[in-house]
Order: structure tokens, then C-alpha cells, then sequence
């Protein structure tokens, strides 16, 4: 078997037992969450025996393990369950909710990447220079800030002293690209700034680490412009771990939203995962649990994907 082809495939199948592990730590994880299903949704006032009558229709007095697996075997068949709270198809719900929050994610990811990588390059150019000191101070600052924090100014200054975007992120079917685009501005710029800092660092971190390189040397000595010879001889050989790091943020914008969508009142997954863990919604949570980790696991596999294939060593095996 060609050594690509095994790599990917070994990368698959991690990827693939890694989901199912975090399907049993999630399952787990929702098991042991203080309170009682059948009392919250009966209320105090509610008898024993109705009690018991719930729990024996949701389930709940099977053993955890016979439960675990019925959920499983529904998830490998699109059955997400049902909502406690008001007894919608689950899987329904997440399919409106995960596409406002990979729209908010992909209009973040498609500002942050290039400039990151921009600013990282301009950084490697000017490095040691006030240029290199600005992008390297203003960057680790944002990074440093809280995202509901760095939200709260935003829109402090954006929508309460300069209104020019709202404060409450709603978006809906009928809005038109511009539209949403306008609503997401806030909370967009507030992922933006959160991964750009990460982003940029280790995009200079991986050319600095290749314009070591004797070939960048020989470049330079030929008298090409400092700027050609980063762009076109030092970034193109650091793109294996550019990736995995644009790889690693692209997942934490889309896992990593809870924060900003519940600052924002943004209909998305976020904010729909909040709502429920306070109902004590256990389908709701176990279903967005597992597609977050999907989402985590999957972009992670492509970047190490994207790594093997990037490997010219294992493109041409001697």
C-alpha cells in the first residue's frame, strides 16, 4: 500500500474512534448532571407514581449502558431523539441552527485566515522592527481578552455610542446576504480578533523556523527581494503547520461560538445548547455535544489529512 494512502486511512480510522469515544464521555457526561429529567419536566408537585411512569416511558429506568447504545444505533440512523422541552424532532432543529452558526463561523474564518497569514508574513518581513512589535503586541492583546468581554465592548461602542451594526445578532431565511451579513458584524469581528492573534503567531513561528534553511540562504544571496523570497520560497515549505493551525481555529470558531452567540442572542447552535442544559434537555445536549465534536474531529483529521498530502517526502517514496 502506497505510504499515503495508508496514512490517511490511519487518520480516518483515529478519527472515527475518537468520535465514538467522545460519544460515550458525552453520554456520560449528560448521565451524571444534577437533578431529575422526569421531576423538571413534572414539576414538584408531581406523585411517585407519575414519577416512575415517566421515567419508564423515556427510558430512564433501563441501565445506562442499553441506553447508551439505543442512542447510538438512532444517531447512526439520523434519529437524534426528541426535545424534553417541547417535544420537536431534534435533528430538525439542529439542521436551522448549525447553518446560522457555520455562517457566523465561515464569514470569521474568511476575514481571520488571510490576514493572518498576511500579517504573518509582514511580521517575518519587519522582524524585530516596529512593524513586527505592533502586529506581535496589538494581536496577543485581543487574544488575551475574554470573548464576552471583548463583545460587550464592541457593542458598547458599535451599537450603543456609534451605532453602525445592531447588538442583537438575528438572522432569519428571509434576509438576504447583506442583510446577515450586517446582523453577524458584531460577533464576527469579535471571532475574528479572538483567533487572529493565535493565527498570525504561529504562521510567523513556522517561517521563521524555514527561512533557517540553507535554500532561503542560497535565495537571498541571489539577490531576491526579501518579501518574493518569504512568499515564495519560505511560506509555501511552512504550509504543513499553517494549516494544522488554521485547521485547529476554523474548529474552535465553529465549536467555540457558545460564548459569543449567547452575548449576541444569536440563533445558532451556541445559544441552543445553552437554552436546553437549562431545561435539563439531555436528547438536546447529547445531539449538539456530538455534532460539536464531529465538527472538532473532522477539521482536525483534514489538517492532519492535509499534512500527509502536503509531505512531498511521502508523495515520493524512494
Amino acid at each position: 500500500m502506497h505510504p499515503v494512502v495508508k496514512l490517511v486511512a490511519q487518520r480516518i480510522a483515529l478519527g472515527m474512534l475518537l468520535l465514538l469515544a467522545a460519544s460515550v464521555l458525552i453520554f456520560a457526561g449528560t448521565q451524571i448532571l444534577p437533578g431529575d429529567v422526569a421531576q423538571a419536566i413534572l414539576g414538584q408537585q408531581a406523585t411517585p407514581v407519575a414519577l416512575a411512569n415517566l421515567r419508564a416511558q423515556m427510558g430512564l429506568d433501563q441501565p445506562a449502558y442499553i441506553r447508551y447504545f439505543e442512542w447510538l444505533f438512532g444517531v447512526l440512523h439520523g434519529d437524534l431523539g426528541h426535545s424534553l422541552a417541547n417535544g420537536q424532532d431534534v435533528a430538525g432543529e439542529i439542521m436551522g441552527r448549525l447553518g446560522n452558526t457555520l455562517f457566523l463561523a465561515s464569514t470569521a474564518a474568511v476575514i481571520a485566515v488571510p490576514t493572518a497569514i498576511l500579517l504573518g508574513l509582514v511580521s517575518v518581513r519587519y522582524q524585530g522592527r516596529w512593524p513586527d512589535k505592533v502586529i506581535s503586541a496589538v494581536t496577543l492583546s485581543t487574544v488575551s481578552v475574554p470573548e464576552f468581554l471583548l463583545g460587550y465592548i464592541l457593542m458598547y461602542l458599535f451599537a450603543v455610542e456609534y451605532p453602525i451594526a445592531p447588538s442583537v445578532a438575528m438572522v432569519d431565511d428571509t434576509m438576504g446576504l447583506l442583510a446577515k451579513l450586517h446582523a453577524v458584524l458584531l460577533p464576527a469581528t469579535v471571532l475574528v480578533l479572538v483567533v487572529l492573534g493565535h493565527m498570525m503567531r504561529m504562521t510567523r513561528a513556522a517561517i521563521l523556523n524555514v527561512m533557517q534553511s540553507a535554500y532561503i540562504e542560497t535565495a537571498e544571496l541571489k539577490g531576491i527581494r526579501p518579501f518574493l523570497v518569504i512568499f515564495r520560497h519560505a511560506f509555501p515549505n511552512a504550509i504543513s503547520p499553517v494549516v494544522n493551525v488554521v485547521m485547529i481555529n476554523l474548529a474552535y470558531l465553529v465549536v467555540g461560538v457558545v460564548v459569543v452567540e449567547v452575548v449576541f442572542v444569536y440563533p445558532g447552535m451556541g445559544q441552543y445548547l445553552v437554552d436546553h442544559v437549562a431545561k435539563r434537555d439531555v436528547p438536546v445536549v447529547q445531539a449538539c455535544g456530538l455534532v460539536f465534536a464531529a465538527i472538532y474531529i473532522g477539521l482536525n483529521m483534514l489538517a492532519d489529512v492535509i499534512s500527509i498530502l502536503a509531505n512531498p517526502r511521502l508523495r515520493h517514496p524512494k
